[in-house]
């Protein structure tokens, strides 16, 4: 079989990135992504984090964050290291955030991050998680501040 010329094969693969034919992997990450959750309610954008921020609660942050493997967990579509590339992540539009972008949660307050975990995201596939425990939620946010760089 003749393989076509490296140049008719370049051209090729030009003209899918501009048509826009090469799907997510050609896609560059974008940071800050875009927001699609609405605001939260102004009495969750006023609370406070009760949980001291500490190395104990960073951990409860990333023991929910990761799961313990028997289930889907926030890392199945946000990725183990924050950055938005689970193994669940290419299912989903928009995409999972990327909580390694600084710039993705700087200036969310943190009971934003609390309402967004409890509630869900409207119009994104972002779940409500009702079974959590509200200080596991406030660690979970403290893990996700962590995680951004």
């Amino acid at each position: 079989m003749k393989h076509p010329p490296i140049r008719r094969v370049a051209a090729l693969a030009a003209f899918a990135v501009a048509a826009g034919l090469a799907g997510p992997a050609a896609a560059e990450p974008q940071c800050p992504q875009p927001r699609f959750t609405g605001k939260a309610p102004e009495e969750y954008l006023k609370m406070p984090n009760p949980v001291p921020d500490s190395p104990e609660a960073q951990a409860v942050g990333e023991a929910v964050f990761q799961g313990d493997g028997r289930k889907i967990s926030c890392a199945s579509c946000h990725g183990k290291e924050g950055d938005g590339k689970g193994p669940l992540s290419d299912q989903f539009d928009p995409p999972p955030r990327d909580f390694t972008c600084a710039d993705t949660i700087r200036g969310m307050p943190d009971g934003h991050l609390f309402w967004i975990i409890r509630f869900g995201s409207p119009g994104t596939s972002m779940p409500k998680h009702r079974k959590l425990k509200d200080d596991q939620i406030w660690s979970t946010v403290h893990y996700l501040r962590h995680l951004a760089k």
